[in-house]
C-alpha cells in the first residue's frame, strides 16, 4: 500500500474546491507531477438518498453512492486514473490488465488519454459491450475460455518479461488509491460524518479496502471523529469466496467451486486481497452477505421501477442484501445505511 506522511496533516481547505474530479484530493494521491495526472473527469458521484424504498420498507435513511455517473460508466474509471497517470511518471509505454469487464474498458480509456498502448485480457463470455468498448478505445482485447483468475494467468504469461505496466487488482497499489477517493467524497458529502452500515458489492475487493484506508486517514487527518461503519461485503452465491474463507479459513480454496454471475463484477473466485478484505470485516464489525442471480434481478428491477435509476447487478445485490441483513436482525431499519452501485446497468442489458 501507499503510505502518506499524516503527522502534520492536511487540512480541509487544502483541497482543490475547483477540481470536480479525484484529483481535489491530489495531496493524499501517489502521482507528485500535476503533468503526469491523466483524468477524464473522474469522481465527484453524487450520493443520492433512496426516499422511496426508505419510505416503502421503513428505512430511516438509504443513501447510493452512484458511481455509474464515472466516464466509461463504473467505479474502475477511479482507480485506472491513478494507476495509468503513476505509469506514465513512471515512463512506462505499455499496460496490460485482466479483467471481468469495467477494469478493462477503463484501462483502456486512460491509457488511450496518455496516449499508452492497452491490452486487455478478458473472459469470452463476457458481454459483448465490454468487448467492443475495448475495442473501439484501441486496446488489444484476448479473450480466455474461464473467470478473471484464468485471465489473471494470462497477463502472467503475457507479462514474463516484465514488458507491460500490470495494473492487476493489488497487483500494484495505485488502484487502491484512486479507489479510497470514494471514501473521502462520502464523507465529504455528509459533511464530515459517515453512515453506520456501508453495503459493498466485493469482487476484487479494492474499492472495498480503499474505503476503509480513507477513512482511517481522515481519522488520522483529524476530519472525522466517531466510530466508523460496519462494512458489509455483498457476493453472489455462484462466486462468494469471502464467505468460503470465513467458513473455511485454512483450506478454503481447495473446496471451493465457484461459476459465472450475472454481476460480472462479482465473479473473483480467488481475490488477491481476500486478507485485506477479511481484516476490513473484522475491523469494522461487519459481515458477509450472499445474493443469488434470481434475487440480483428482482433488486435491479425494483430500483429502475421504484427509484427510476439502472444500476449494476452488482448494485442491486446490495439492496436485496440489505433486506436479508434487515431480516436477519443484523441490521436495524433505524441506522444511516449507504448502498454502493459500481456501475451503470446499460451494459449489462445483455445479461438480462
Amino acid at each position: 500500500m501507499v503510505n502518506y506522511d499524516l503527522e502534520f496533516g492536511m487540512q480541509q481547505e487544502e483541497i482543490l474546491t475547483d477540481q470536480q474530479s479525484i484529483w481535489r484530493y491530489a495531496s493524499l494521491l501517489p502521482v507528485f507531477n500535476t503533468s503526469n495526472q491523466i483524468s477524464l473527469g473522474e469522481g465527484n458521484t453524487p450520493l443520492l438518498t433512496l426516499n422511496n424504498l426508505s419510505t416503502k420498507y421503513g428505512f430511516k435513511n438509504i443513501f447510493l453512492k452512484d458511481e455509474s455517473f464515472n466516464p466509461t460508466g463504473s467505479f474502475k474509471a477511479r482507480g485506472l486514473s491513478v494507476a495509468i497517470s503513476k505509469a506514465k511518471e513512471f515512463k512506462r509505454k505499455k499496460c496490460i490488465v485482466p479483467t471481468a469487464g469495467n477494469a478493462g474498458g477503463a484501462m483502456a480509456a486512460y491509457c488511450a488519454k496518455a496516449g499508452m498502448e492497452a491490452t486487455v485480457v478478458m473472459p469470452i463470455k463476457t458481454p459483448s459491450i465490454f468487448k467492443e468498448e475495448c475495442k473501439l478505445y484501441g486496446a488489444d482485447l484476448i479473450l480466455v475460455d474461464g473467470l478473471i483468475n484464468d485471465c489473471a494467468k494470462k497477463v502472467a504469461a503475457l507479462n514474463i518479461n516484465n514488458e507491460f505496466f500490470d495494473v492487476s487488482t493489488l497487483k500494484e497499489p495505485y488502484r487502491l488509491e484512486g479507489k479510497k477517493t470514494m471514501g473521502y467524497e462520502i464523507a465529504e458529502q455528509l459533511g464530515w460524518a459517515l453512515p453506520d452500515i456501508i453495503l459493498y458489492p466485493a469482487g476484487g475487493g479494492t474499492g472495498l479496502i480503499g474505503l476503509w484506508k480513507a477513512f482511517k486517514e481522515m481519522k488520522k487527518l483529524g476530519w472525522i471523529s466517531g466510530k466508523l461503519p460496519r462494512m458489509f461485503a455483498v457476493q453472489s452465491s455462484n462466486c462468494a469466496p469471502i464467505a468460503a474463507a470465513m467458513n473455511h479459513s485454512e483450506n478454503w480454496q481447495t473446496k471451493f467451486i465457484p461459476s459465472a454471475t450475472i454481476a460480472n463484477g462479482l465473479a473473483v473466485p480467488f481475490p488477491f486481497g481476500m486478507d485485506l478484505m477479511l481484516q476490513v470485516i473484522k475491523e469494522s464489525n461487519g459481515g458477509v452477505c450472499i445474493i443469488d442471480d434470481d434475487a440480483i434481478i428482482i433488486g435491479l428491477k425494483e430500483i429502475a421501477k421504484t427509484e427510476g435509476l439502472i444500476i449494476s447487478p452488482e448494485g442491486a445485490a446490495t439492496w436485496m442484501a440489505l433486506n436479508q441483513l434487515c431480516t436477519n436482525k443484523v441490521i436495524k431499519h433505524s441506522e444511516s445505511i449507504l448502498l454502493l452501485n459500481t456501475g451503470t446497468g446499460y451494459k449489462y442489458f445483455e445479461n438480462l
